[in-house]
C-alpha cells in the first residue's frame, strides 16, 4: 500500500476494510452463537484497539509464518465441539448469505469458498480429480504452467469442524517456496485421510482482495454501485447515480431525490420526500422529511427538522439543531446552535453557540460574537424576535421575546421583552464636501 497505515485500516466506502469483514461476521453470529477472533501481526498497535472496541477477541501472531500458522494461533483454547469459519481482513466483499451456505456445509467436513474468474493470476488454483471432487489447492508460486491455466480459484475462506482443523494444522509442512505454513494444505491433507472437501461457489466479486491502492479503488467502485442500487431499490431517486457517494451507514427514505455530485459520509438519515441539492456534503447528519437542501450545502454532525430549507452554500457545523420549517440561506453558518420552529436566517450570517426561539427573523449579515479570545459564550434569543441586518450580538447576552434589534447595531447588554434596542453612532453630514480627485499627469 506504500503507507504507514496498515492495509486493513485503509478506508473502503468510508470505513476501514477490516470493519466490512467484522460487520459481515457480526451479521452471521447475530443468528448463531459465536465469537469473532482477529489475528494480528504487523500494525497490531493500530488494529488491536480498533478490534477490541468492536467487541472482538484479539490474538497475536508474533511471527508471521503463514495462514496455517495464523489459524493454529487463533484456535488455541477453542473448543473442538465448535465450527470454525476463516475470513480474511483484506477480503471485504464476501456476504453473510454465501458464508451461511459455507457454514451449513461444514458440519462434518472441510468446506471452501471458490469462484470461477476471468483472470486467475495471483490466486491459488482448485485441483479436482476425474470425479470433479476437490483434492488440493496449489498456490500460484508453486504451480506448474498447466495448473496456472485453471480458472477456478481459492478464496482463502474456509469452514470446518474445529476438531478437524485442530487435527490437520499440526500436519502442515513449511516445505514450499515461501517457507510458510499454508492453510490451503488442509485440503490435500483432508482428502488424503479419506475426508471429502466441499466447494461452495461464490461470485468473482466477493473473493476480491486488497493488495494495493488500485485494487482498493476497484472495490470502492463495486461497493458504491451496490449502495446506489440499494438506495434506488428502496425508493430514492439518484439523478446521476455514478456521481453520488455513500461513505458510511446511509439511510435514504422513500421519495428522497439526490442531485449529482452529492457525498454522504458517516451516519446519515434523510427523511421521506426530501431533496439533497447538487454538490452537497452530508456527514453524520439527520435531515427531516420534506426538507430541501439546496446546492453546495455542508452539514457536519448536525440535525435539520422537517420541511426546512437549507442553502445554497450554507454550512451547518457540529452541534447544530434546526427545527421544523426553518430557513438557513445562502452563505450562512451555524455552530452549536439550536434554532426554533419557523425561524429564518436567510443571508450571510454566522450563529455560533446560540439558542434561538420560534418565528425569529435574523437579518442579513448578523453575527453572534461568541468568543472573547479565551472562552465561548452563549447568545439566547427568545420567540418572535426581529434582528435587523448587520447586527453584532456580543455574548453572553439574552434577547427576550418579541424584542427588536435595529439594523447595524452592536448589542452588548440584555434586551427586555418587546423593546427596541439600537446602538448607532449619530449620522454626520457635511455641506459642500469635495471628494478627493485623481491627479492627472
Amino acid at each position: 500500500m506504500c503507507s504507514d497505515l496498515p492495509k486493513v485500516m485503509h478506508p473502503l466506502a468510508g470505513e476501514p476494510v477490516l470493519l466490512h469483514v467484522i460487520s459481515t461476521a457480526k451479521a452471521l453470529i447475530s443468528n448463531r452463537d459465536g465469537q469473532i477472533t482477529v489475528v494480528t501481526g504487523y500494525g497490531a498497535e493500530v488494529i488491536d484497539p480498533f478490534v477490541l472496541d468492536r467487541g472482538c477477541r484479539v490474538v497475536h501472531q508474533i511471527e508471521q509464518k503463514g495462514t496455517g500458522h495464523a489459524l493454529k494461533t487463533a484456535l488455541k483454547g477453542v473448543s473442538p465441539e465448535t465450527t470454525t469459519l476463516v475470513l480474511y481482513g483484506d477480503v471485504p466483499l464476501v456476504t453473510s448469505e454465501e458464508l451461511s451456505q459455507l457454514i451449513d456445509s461444514a458440519s462434518v467436513s472441510l468446506s471452501v469458498l471458490t469462484a470461477i474468474v476471468s483472470d486467475p493470476t495471483g490466486y491459488g488454483r482448485i485441483i479436482r480429480d476425474q470425479d470433479h471432487s476437490v483434492v488440493a489447492i496449489t498456490e500460484e508460486r508453486d504451480a506448474t504452467a498447466e495448473v496456472r491455466l485453471i480458472r477456478e480459484v481459492n478464496s482463502g475462506i474456509y469452514a470446518a469442524p474445529t476438531s478437524l482443523f485442530q487435527e490437520l494444522l499440526p500436519q502442515i509442512s513449511a516445505s514450499n517456496n515461501q517457507n510458510e505454513y499454508y492453510l490451503t494444505d488442509c485440503v490435500g491433507l483432508s482428502t488424503a485421510s479419506g475426508n471429502s472437501v466441499v466447494a461452495i461457489y461464490g461470485s468473482e466479486e466477493v473473493i476480491l482482495g486488497v493488495n494495493d491502492r488500485k485494487q482498493l479503488a476497484r472495490l470502492n467502485q463495486i461497493v458504491q454501485q451496490q449502495r446506489r442500487d440499494e438506495a434506488m431499490r428502496s425508493g430514492a431517486t439518484l439523478v446521476d447515480p455514478s456521481s453520488v457517494y455513500f461513505n458510511g451507514r446511509i439511510d435514504l427514505a422513500q421519495d428522497v431525490e439526490v442531485e449529482p455530485n452529492v457525498v454522504f459520509q458517516g451516519n446519515v438519515i434523510v427523511g421521506k420526500g426530501s431533496r439533497i441539492g447538487f454538490g452537497s456534503h452530508l456527514t453524520d447528519a439527520i435531515i427531516g422529511a420534506g426538507t430541501i437542501v439546496k446546492p453546495y450545502t455542508i452539514v457536519e454532525s448536525g440535525q435539520v427538522g422537517a420541511h426546512a430549507e437549507i442553502g445554497p452554500f450554507a454550512r451547518i457545523r457540529p452541534g447544530s439543531k434546526l427545527s421544523d420549517n426553518t430557513h438557513l440561506g445562502n452563505f450562512c453558518e451555524t455552530k452549536n446552535a439550536v434554532i426554533g420552529r419557523g425561524s429564518k436566517i436567510n443571508h450571510l450570517s454566522y450563529l455560533g453557540d446560540t439558542e434561538i426561539g420560534e418565528r425569529v427573523n435574523v437579518g442579513a449579515g448578523t453575527i453572534t460574537c461568541n468568543y472573547d479570545g479565551l472562552t465561548k459564550h452563549l447568545t439566547k434569543i427568545g420567540n418572535d424576535v426581529f434582528i435587523g441586518s448587520n447586527s453584532s450580538l456580543v455574548a453572553p447576552i439574552n434577547i427576550a421575546d418579541q424584542a427588536t434589534i435595529g439594523a447595524g447595531s452592536v448589542i452588548t447588554k440584555d434586551v427586555v421583552e418587546g423593546e427596541l434596542a439600537l446602538s448607532r453612532a449619530p449620522q454626520v453630514q457635511k455641506a459642500s464636501y469635495q471628494r478627493p480627485k485623481k491627479r492627472v499627469e
